[in-house]
């Protein structure tokens, strides 16, 4: 096994939770991990992005420059990060934040990559929730990858949000939606 996933969004659209709650996820199914915050100068409302490795074998270095899965939940991540994906790699878009015109341009040129989109945004909403279309997208991406067990990706986000129990339901609703939606 070995997948090298990048997350990037906006400040506080919990690109960093994201981030989290895989390699968490990763770390309690034996593998290898790590992960890697990267944030921009606003933090809030700038861009951020995490990188999680994850491997059956030990790691030399956290930094991922060349995805194997980008998951990209804004216009300005889509345009920096997915001509790094490497190929037969995966790129996941967030449609609520990017239009088709928009994907379409991004993608030109990039072979051999599956481009999977959903409005992950729009789907939170309808849960009750905005913040937690970065766990839809959670759900979403391991149903495409089949990674780890839904059972450790709940357990994951109940250990991240373990001082917040208000939430971890429409957290672990939101993973379980995404899952089983259709990509």
């Amino acid at each position: 096994m070995k997948e090298e996933i990048l997350c990037a969004g906006y400040g506080g659209q919990g690109i960093m939770v994201m981030g989290r709650v895989l390699a968490y996820a990763a770390m309690n199914s034996g593998y290898h991990v790590t992960w890697m915050p990267s944030y921009g100068a606003e933090v809030r409302g700038g861009t951020a992005h995490s990188m999680v490795r994850v491997h059956s074998n030990s790691i030399a270095s956290p930094a991922v420059r060349y995805p194997t899965s980008c998951i990209v939940m804004n216009k300005p991540s889509l345009l920096k990060f997915s001509k790094r994906v490497k190929s037969h790699g995966l790129l996941l878009i967030d449609s609520s934040k990017i239009s088709d015109g928009e994907i379409k341009q991004a993608v030109v040129g990039l072979n051999n990559i599956c481009v999977k989109k959903a409005p992950f945004t729009e789907i939170a909403m309808s849960l009750g929730e905005k913040k937690v279309a970065n766990m839809v997208t959670v759900g979403a991406f391991n149903k495409v990858k089949k990674l780890f067990s839904i059972k450790e990706l709940i357990k994951a986000v109940s250990f991240i949000l373990r001082d917040k129990d208000e939430l971890i339901t429409i957290n672990e609703k939101a993973i379980l939606h995404g899952y089983n939606m259709e990509i």
